[in-house]
C-alpha cells in the first residue's frame, strides 16, 4: 500500500497534454555531472546491448574514469550562460509548441518536456502533466527517425514511469517523422536560407548518429528511415543524386558501426582540396555536443588540417518557427479526438 504515485488533479472532460521528450544533457560541464550522465545513458539496455556483468566492468572501470573528464571539457566549449544548449532549446520549444498548439486547436494543451536522460526527467514531464489534469498524454519522442536506441528507449521509460502509477493515464506514442512533408519542409526551409546568404557549398552532407551495425540487421529500422529523410529533402530541394552523400557521426566502442563516417568523409573532402561544404544533421532535433561541437569544432578542424576550405555547419531546427508549425502540426494530427 502506498506504492504507486498519484496526482490529486482531477479535470472533467479528461483533458489531453503532450510529453515532448530528448536524449538529454550533464548537469554542468563538470566531470561528475557527465558520469552520472553517462552511467545512466551508457546503462541502457536499448543503446548498449551487451553482456551486462562484462559491459558494468568495462564501463565503470575503464570508460567513465577516461570519458568522463573528456567529454566534459567538450561540453565547456558549449555550454552557455543559460546551460545546456540541449536542454535550453528544448524548452523553447515546447513552450513555442504550447503556444501554436493553442492558436490553431482554439484550446489550451498542456506541452511540458522530460530528458530520457538527466534532468529534467521524462518522469518529472509526465507528472506535470498529470497535475495540470491531463489524462490523455501524447508521447513526441524528438527522433525522427526511428530507432531501438532513442524512440524505443523513451517509450520504455514511459512504460517504467507508468508502472508506478495509481492513476494511469491513455498514452498515444508519436513514433518517428521521417518522411513527415512537414518536416521535410521546414528542413528545406532552413537549407535555402543557408543558401541564400552563404551561396551552396561545393558539396553537401547529410549527417545522422550512427548505431552499430548489427543493430541494423537484426531489424532495427534507423537506416531505412535516414534514407528516406535524405532523399526526400534531396527531392525537395531539387538535388541532384551526385550533389549529396549521406554520412554517419558519434561512433563509440570498436565494432563496426553505420558508415560512411562523417569525420572520414570530411577529410577525404579536404584532401580533395574541398572548397566549402555544408553539413546539415537532419537527425538532430536541437543542437547538442554532437552538433556544436563534433561537427562545428572538431570536424571542421579535421576538415581544415586536411586541406578544406570552409566547412559550415546548418544548425538544426530548434525552435525555429518552421520547426515549431511542423512539430504543431504533426502533434494536432495524433491528438484527433481527444480535442
Amino acid at each position: 500500500m502506498g506504492a504507486y504515485w498519484s496526482s490529486r488533479a482531477r479535470v472533467t472532460p479528461p483533458r489531453p497534454g503532450i510529453l515532448v521528450t530528448n536524449l538529454g544533457s550533464p548537469d554542468a560541464p563538470a566531470p561528475r555531472a557527465v558520469r552520472r550522465y553517462l552511467r545512466q545513458f551508457l546503462s541502457d539496455r536499448r543503446v548498449v546491448e551487451a553482456p551486462r556483468l562484462p559491459w558494468w566492468l568495462l564501463l565503470n572501470l575503464v570508460i567513465l574514469p577516461h570519458r568522463s573528464h573528456s567529454s566534459a571539457r567538450r561540453y565547456e566549449k558549449i555550454w552557455t550562460p543559460g546551460g545546456s544548449p540541449l536542454i535550453a532549446i528544448t524548452r523553447r520549444l515546447a513552450h513555442a509548441m504550447e503556444r501554436e498548439i493553442a492558436a490553431s486547436a482554439g484550446r489550451a494543451v498542456p506541452v511540458r518536456m522530460g530528458m530520457r536522460y538527466g534532468r529534467p526527467s521524462l518522469a518529472s514531464g509526465l507528472r506535470e502533466l498529470a497535475e495540470a489534469g491531463c489524462a490523455r498524454i501524447l508521447v513526441l519522442p524528438l527522433f525522427p527517425q526511428r530507432s531501438a536506441t532513442t524512440t524505443g528507449s523513451a517509450i520504455d521509460a514511459v512504460g517504467r514511469e507508468l508502472a508506478r502509477w495509481r492513476d494511469v493515464p491513455t498514452i498515444r506514442t508519436i513514433s518517428g517523422y521521417a518522411s513527415d512533408p512537414r518536416y521535410i519542409a521546414a528542413l528545406a526551409a532552413s537549407v535555402r536560407a543557408h543558401w541564400h546568404v552563404h551561396g551552396p557549398g561545393q558539396r553537401f552532407l547529410l549527417s545522422f548518429h550512427s548505431i552499430p551495425r548489427r543493430y541494423a540487421d537484426a531489424g532495427d529500422p534507423y537506416p531505412a528511415e535516414c534514407a528516406a529523410t535524405a532523399s526526400l529533402l534531396a527531392r525537395e530541394l531539387g538535388l541532384d543524386q551526385g550533389s549529396w552523400t549521406v554520412s554517419f557521426q558519434s561512433r563509440f566502442g570498436r565494432e563496426s558501426w553505420l558508415e560512411p563516417c562523417t569525420d572520414a568523409t570530411l577529410e577525404r573532402w579536404g584532401r580533395e582540396g574541398v572548397a566549402a561544404a555544408d553539413v546539415l544533421c537532419p537527425g538532430f532535433a536541437a543542437d547538442c555536443l554532437e552538433t556544436l561541437n563534433e561537427i562545428a569544432i572538431e570536424d571542421r578542424t579535421l576538415f581544415n588540417a586536411a586541406g578544406g576550405g570552409e566547412l559550415r555547419y546548418i544548425p538544426a531546427l530548434n525552435d525555429t518557427p518552421a520547426h515549431v508549425e511542423a512539430l504543431a502540426a504533426i502533434a494536432l494530427d495524433n491528438l484527433a479526438g481527444w480535442l
